[in-house]
């Protein structure tokens, strides 16, 4: 280039992702040469350096590209080093703003190349202009760790995120009242509970909201946690928008009917006066937009006679009798002993330009990467790694299931319980008349004794299968939950802390959980997703607890961009699972390639540090074994269905809580009606 880059001549430059504006920059170590990409067309870096560059035709450039990407990205003698700057701070009226240089998150570029890189292009930017470099990934954060701050100005990934005035947790676009709450105290005390047609906001979002047409968080939140899940479930649009209660305040919007709009590539939400709906006599606003969208598909359970068993003896068939939580439990334990056949599904499937993506796992788990002409071999030796790596960190903590037709058992023991269930399943009340007789039959549930043959058989397989284990975990397994269209994350109890000295404890926790398939938010979800309560059956899991503290969820995608197929997002507390799932803290974030192998921290949430790099470490491999759940667990052989997952690290032992799947997607932009 021939003059230095100016804030104008980067505008001219620039195209935007995610709301930001960026130019490609390449150095060209050979010659010294400093290219800025004319961005706004989005041209490829791999494909400006082999077309423009070197002079190679497309064609040649999908033939070698996996190596090309190698001779660009991983190799220390590289010729050219490729980065994106882009601008920051001017959105919010950020004076002047700064540039930020940064390489793809899969450059393993060492320290001299960092230096070497940020000195030629810091060259040729405008010297009024802040330069700062941003580390791609873990790996370059440690390169830098020795470098002083005068020499490389640096800014990293959890500090850009901090202060994002806009997150954008899932897409979509509804029409809808804004209700606004400044604290919980507020929200609980509205003489009117939210509506269906309602877009809800507050700084943070209670768990056991119901089904509303979107939501704002005030604060920032936790993408994996239960209500975020059954967000992206009820596929309404969902964003963190700091300062919105002001924005909302300005537009005179508290209270009226405004059009709500998340985009991913935004720089903002929108959220504008809109007509209420008697002014449009087009739109269905009669009724919420599911209640014609049909029943979601759900298995009858199986009532028959079934002993209680341990998790390790369960099966994914088994999930007629035990409910998907418990027998999906089952399916890893038999994992981790017996490997899968599918392993390597999510590798094998073709994504165009390449054929598969055999030689990136074979590269993380440290397998000779598969020749064309010895492919059988070499898959055989890769399932055999990934069967190594599954077998030597993953654990799942031992327990019981107890079946569907336990419950059934309870229920048919007492007339009074059983009649009650009956009228519930068959009232047509809404509102505080079917809170009420949910509230009534939860009670009755709880304070119905269990009969001594049901009561007997609960504690022999407790002394049977946990003898020796202090504290209990009690969690449900509802044959009405983890469905498509349905996730029901959070809605059902969950129970840590459950005392073994005392066998009443876990008597009492059994009854609790079972109590909770008749709360009256569990009810009325179901009953909107056109989930009959005789349809329905609850298991239940009594599972060691695990003391670990360092947990959280994963999900075998990346929430905030449903195109990038590489990223799983782990959401991290080194206090409790439950701080994540229920959205009360702010935790750790973390974004792993399980294609190339890097990782990057997001946030550090309210922690104010990061994680050491042993459990970083640890991370990765976790993150990786996700992948590798998620084909075995894939409904087809297009191995694209991501799953949930809640863990715990303990050392380089990774404990498996739960996995379910994780139903994600964004409302397509011709559907405008609330919900």
């Amino acid at each position: 280039m021939g003059e230095v880059l100016t804030l104008p001549g980067f505008s001219r430059l620039a195209g935007t992702v995610s709301g930001y504006r960026y130019v490609k920059v390449v150095l060209d170590r050979g010659d010294g040469a400093v290219h800025f990409i004319d961005s706004g067309g989005g041209i490829l870096h791999v494909q400006y350096v082999a077309c423009d560059v070197l002079g190679m035709s497309m064609d040649e450039l999908a033939r070698g590209l996996d190596a090309f990407n190698d001779a660009v990205y991983r190799d220390p003698g590289r010729r050219f080093c490729l980065g994106t700057l882009a601008l920051h701070g001017r959105r919010a009226g950020g004076g002047e703003g700064f540039l930020s240089l940064e390489t793809v998150d899969v450059d393993t570029m060492s320290r001299e190349l960092l230096r070497d890189f940020y000195r030629a292009v810091r060259g040729w930017v405008d010297p009024a202009v802040r330069l700062v470099l941003k580390p791609a990934n873990h790996l370059q954060e440690g390169y830098l760790v020795d470098v002083p701050a005068q020499e490389i100005p640096r800014v990293l990934a959890h500090e850009l995120y901090s202060c994002a005035t806009f997150v954008p947790l899932n897409p979509g676009s509804v029409r809808g009242r804004v209700r606004v709450f400044r604290s919980a105290e507020e929200y609980r005390a509205a003489a009117e509970p939210p509506q269906w047609h309602d877009i809800l906001v507050m700084p943070r979002i209670p768990e056991d909201i119901p089904r509303v047409a979107g939501i704002i968080h005030a604060e920032h939140t936790t993408p994996l946690s239960h209500v975020n899940v059954m967000a992206a479930g009820w596929r309404i649009p969902n964003a963190v928008r700091l300062d919105v209660f002001e924005l909302i305040e300005r537009a005179g919007l508290d209270g009226q009917w405004a059009q709500y709009r998340v985009d991913a590539d935004a720089a903002d939400l929108v959220l504008t006066a809109a007509r209420p709906p008697g002014a449009d006599a087009s739109a269905p606003w009669a009724a919420a937009p599911w209640a014609a969208a049909g029943r979601v598909a759900l298995e009858r359970p199986e009532l028959a006679a079934t002993p209680i068993s341990a998790l390790s003896e369960l099966r994914t068939a088994d999930r007629v009798r035990f409910g998907t939580k418990a027998a999906h439990l089952g399916e890893i334990c038999h994992l981790v002993q017996h490997g899968s056949p599918r392993w390597l599904g999510f590798y094998q499937v073709p994504r165009p330009p390449r054929a598969d993506l055999l030689r990136h796992l074979a590269r993380q788990l440290d397998v000779l990467e598969p020749e064309t002409e010895k492919a059988a071999t070499a898959t055989t030796e890769l399932a055999a790694a990934a069967q190594r790596l599954v077998k030597e960190h993953v654990r799942v903590p031992r327990g019981i299931a107890l079946p569907f037709s336990l419950h059934q058992r309870f229920l048919d023991s007492s007339a009074t319980v059983r009649d009650a269930h009956a009228r519930l399943a068959q009232s047509r009340e809404q509102g505080a008349a079917l809170a009420a007789r949910c509230l009534d039959l939860q009670q009755l549930v709880r304070a119905t004794p269990l009969p001594a043959d049901l009561r007997d058989e609960i504690e022999r397989a407790v002394v049977r299968h946990l003898t020796g284990v202090p504290r209990f975990v009690v969690r449900s397994s509802s044959n009405a939950e983890d469905l498509a269209g349905f996730s029901a994350a959070g809605l059902y109890t969950s129970l840590p802390g459950v005392g073994a000295a005392e066998q009443g404890h876990v008597l009492d926790a059994v009854r609790e959980v079972w109590a909770s398939l008749v709360s009256p938010r569990a009810v009325l979800l179901r009953r909107q997703a056109g989930i009959p309560l005789d349809h329905c059956a609850m298991g239940v899991i009594v599972q060691e607890q695990v003391e670990a503290t360092t947990g959280g969820v994963l999900v075998t995608c990346n929430p905030l961009d449903r195109r990038d197929f590489r990223t799983v997002c782990l959401n991290v507390s080194r206090r409790s699972v439950a701080e994540v799932v229920s959205g009360s803290g702010s935790p750790l974030q973390y974004l792993c390639n399980t294609v190339e192998g890097t990782s990057r921290t997001v946030s550090l949430g309210s922690d104010g540090t990061d994680l050491d790099a042993a459990t970083k470490a640890v991370l990765r491999k976790l993150a990786l074994i996700g992948r590798l759940l998620q084909s075995h667990f894939s409904p087809d052989d297009s191995f694209a269905r991501p799953v949930d997952v809640e863990w715990l690290v303990e050392g380089e032992l990774i404990h498996l809580l739960q996995l379910r799947p994780f139903h994600s997607g964004g409302i397509d932009d011709s559907e405008e009606n609330a919900g």
